[in-house]
């Protein structure tokens, strides 16, 4: 058989020297390998430009209206409706899930609210009212107030504009003039699709072509509803935004990170609690140490899934431990020291208290480190954000109680 002549080998060469040639294969993988080992190394030196835009949870931060050239409001943490959507969701499930969030609801209610606002009616100074009329118009409030339960509709209010950045209250008058008030879900209050590129009815709201502040009406489910028909209460926007921020939004992982050190210090100690000693052979076999744990058992149980036997004695309160040469009892309970851990979960619910301008004992109910004269005084941050608050509700219930009247008046049943 002839053997095949390959380019740069003679006839006399033998075909050992051939075969340490170089072939063009190898020379091809080895460049390659070069190319990968290049391309591994730049991508390791690669900065990702919009890594600063993440947190360490993996998620996004959000973009900011109001960019140069932006007419729209400047600081708002969403742009769309699903976003709002999303971050309502968010906080939405802080409010039923979350320890610190729910008892934050409730302090905020209870100082806000309290035990309830009362309506009295008196005449203008310098106008004429007889006392019928004055009873008249003190009757149509007072039912009203019965009929709506008031004094829990405000408690729901507070509730509502807290944990979705807005409430929104739609008034039903009947024939014989009362009114009636239900409760309209944020989610409700959507833009038709039909009016998706009108900048007027973004978000839902109809507002004037000049201005924005200026309500025409509302799209409820699809549905036209007007202004006279709704009242709006929006919370931690500009005027001229359209819907509400849920008071929480800002903290939110802080809730979560709190929440989430607590459930571990908790489960790791209840984890060392549950082992009462550790008993450790110096010498023996696995067998030895097996009979005798088996000798030592006050009950023993076998799975019957895995055939496995559970070995249990019951150390009863002041129990004397007899322990056999090489036998070394460790107890792991009395390593506990979850005031570590104490210390950063106080400054996760500090930065959460400042959001809410509340001591910390209000999110806490911890009043071991509070001192009630000095943080509920007349000229306390938290005594004047609750007057605040108050000042607010009160302006819009206001408004509420005229509408009443209003209605009442116009189906007749007031002059």
């Amino acid at each position: 058989m002839e053997r095949e002549h390959r380019p740069g080998q003679t006839a006399s060469e033998p075909d050992g020297a051939a075969q340490a040639q170089p072939q063009p294969d190898s020379r091809l993988a080895g460049l390659e390998n070069r190319l990968l080992e290049a391309f591994n190394e730049l991508w390791d030196d690669f900065v990702d430009p919009t890594e600063a835009y993440y947190d360490v949870d993996g998620s996004r931060w959000g973009r900011i209206a109001g960019q140069p050239g932006h007419a729209g409001a400047v600081g708002v943490a969403f742009t769309s409706e699903a976003q709002l959507r999303e971050i309502r969701m968010q906080c939405r499930a802080l409010a039923v899930t979350n320890e610190f969030a729910v008892n934050g609801h409730e302090n905020r209610i209870s100082y806000v609210v309290g035990s309830g606002h009362a309506y009295r009616v008196t005449a203008k100074p310098g106008h004429e009212a007889g006392d019928e009329l004055v009873r008249e118009v003190q009757g149509v409030l007072n039912e009203f107030l019965k009929q709506n339960r008031w004094h829990k509709r405000q408690q729901e209010i507070v509730r509502r504009r807290d944990r979705d950045g807005e409430a929104f209250l739609r008034f039903f008058t009947a024939p014989d003039g009362t009114t009636r008030v239900r409760f309209v879900e944020p989610d409700e209050i959507t833009t038709p699709p039909e009016r998706a590129n009108d900048p007027s009815a973004s978000f839902g709201i109809q507002s004037d072509t000049d201005d924005v502040e200026t309500v025409l009406g509302y799209y409820v489910d699809g549905g036209w509803v007007d202004a006279a028909d709704i009242q709006h209460r929006k919370a931690n926007v500009d005027a001229n935004v359209k819907r509400g921020l849920p008071i929480f939004y800002p903290v939110r992982k802080n809730l979560r990170r709190a929440e989430k050190l607590l459930r571990n210090m908790s489960v790791v100690a209840e984890i060392q609690s549950a082992i009462a000693l550790i008993r450790k052979h110096a010498s023996g076999t696995r067998g030895s140490i097996e009979q005798f744990v088996a000798g030592q058992a006050d009950a023993s149980v076998t799975s019957q899934t895995t055939g496995r036997t559970s070995h249990f004695r019951r150390y009863a309160p002041g129990t004397i431990l007899d322990a056999f040469a090489g036998t070394d009892y460790q107890f792991p309970a009395a390593a506990i020291d979850a005031s570590r851990y104490v210390v950063v979960l106080q400054a996760e619910l500090r930065a959460i208290a400042s959001r809410l301008v509340m001591p910390e004992f209000m999110l806490t109910s911890d009043a071991s480190n509070a001192n009630y004269s000095s943080t509920m005084v007349a000229e306390g941050p938290a005594v004047k954000m609750f007057q605040r608050l108050q000042h607010d509700m009160i302006e819009e219930d206001l408004e509420v109680m005229w509408r009443v009247i209003t209605s009442a008046v116009q189906q007749g049943r007031l002059p």
